[in-house]
């Protein structure tokens, strides 16, 4: 599905990231791993290799446009080009609601989840519009869909990530690139251990608004990443895919 393809992933260190380069590489792609952990990027790129597929790491701040902007050289360096984009770097911030956010707390989520979105989008297109094609996928959520309880920066910055989504998608897509955006649902991730942990309670709550009546497993996220990033999607542009069990048609 993704033969000879070269994709650049961020926040493939672990969880939907990780498993997202995994299924490029069963897919045929070859992976550009980034991450802020160095040593996280490190090793899934040796995972990607034990599929037998190509693979390079780099550290990268998606916040730093220094940074940024050298990610997406050293990936065009490494294999010549890139054909796809998974901008999925992101945090959950402090579980706080509006009126008890602190500033710094507001201002590091937005500067990771909608900046680091935005500038990565800026330097994959810096290099996919001369080349005429290229797709990227975002990783918004479920969260940038409807409101929830609390983390409210999370929930703000997930909807701007679907506004610059849709306006990247029909700026460019005359000029042969495509901008999509997955909104994965709860998921079993080291983030939702962290917003879960001690709190098996809420879980089980929110558990019965889930139709299929579990969290999802991160593969089932990099597998429709895989299908958005894939020629099987070329008429898919501007779309926020929902992955969720059901839980906004609940």
């Amino acid at each position: 599905m993704l033969t000879s393809r070269i994709i650049l992933i961020t926040g493939a260190a672990g969880g939907i990231g990780r498993a997202t380069a995994l299924a490029v590489a069963r897919a045929g792609g070859a992976v550009f791993a980034t991450d802020q952990s160095g040593a996280g990027a490190e090793a899934t790129a040796a995972a990607v290799r034990k599929e037998g597929a190509r693979a390079a790491a780099h550290t990268c701040n998606v916040a730093d446009e220094k940074s940024v902007q050298a990610m997406v050289a050293a990936a065009v360096e490494e294999f010549g080009r890139i054909d796809g984009a998974f901008n999925n770097a992101g945090i959950e911030g402090a579980p706080d609601a509006a009126a008890t956010l602190a500033e710094a707390d507001f201002d590091r989520v937005m500067a990771v989840n909608v900046k680091g979105v935005w500038l990565s989008m800026k330097h994959e297109l810096a290099h996919m519009l001369p080349r005429g094609q290229g797709v990227i996928v975002n990783t918004a959520s479920i969260a940038g869909l409807v409101g929830t309880t609390g983390y409210a920066a999370y929930n703000a910055s997930k909807h701007a990530v679907t506004g610059l989504t849709k306006s990247a998608a029909i700026s460019y897509a005359a000029r042969g690139v495509r901008v999509n955006a997955v909104c994965p649902g709860f998921i079993d991730t080291e983030m939702t251990g962290r917003i879960f942990a001690d709190q098996a309670e809420r879980k089980a709550g929110l558990l019965t608004r889930i139709a299929q009546g579990r969290f999802g497993a991160a593969e089932e996220i990099a597998n429709a990443v895989v299908w958005m990033l894939s020629d099987a999607a070329r008429y898919m542009n501007g779309h926020l895919l929902t992955v969720d069990g059901g839980y906004v048609a609940m």
